[in-house]
């Protein structure tokens, strides 16, 4: 099991920008695909990018895709989601997560490890 610590939300303005963060200690976290999921209220928790270990595979869900970009450190055993041109639709709770999978990077059920999660909010 990888233990999965985000950090970096907050509250900002339309067109704004936040990095999240996910620091993961455990296993060897390079042999790890890591992904962003984000929920908000009464809303099922919905992809929104993924890494494969080596980052050499990377995926964004199509509501994101040119406004947030996943990237990862395997030095610093972290994740990082940079997240531009945010929307008020953006506002959820986003979450960390990790599997030793390599495959179907977009399905939550893959995943075996999550964060506490981290809350963006985003103010018209």
């Amino acid at each position: 099991q990888v233990q999965l610590v985000e950090s970096g939300g907050g509250l900002v303005q339309t067109g704004g920008s936040l990095r999240l963060s996910c620091a993961a200690s455990g296993r060897t976290f390079g042999s790890y695909a890591m992904g962003w999921f984000r929920q908000a209220p009464g809303k099922e928790r919905e992809f929104v990018a993924a890494t494969s270990w080596g980052g050499g595979s990377i995926l964004h869900a199509d509501s994101v895709r040119g406004r947030f970009r996943i990237s990862r450190d395997n030095a610093k055993n972290t994740v990082y989601l940079q997240m531009n041109s945010l929307k008020p639709e953006d506002t959820a709770v986003y979450y960390c997560a990790s599997t030793g999978n390599s495959g179907r990077l977009a399905n939550r059920y893959e995943y075996d490890s999550w964060g506490q999660g981290t809350q963006v909010t985003v103010s018209s």
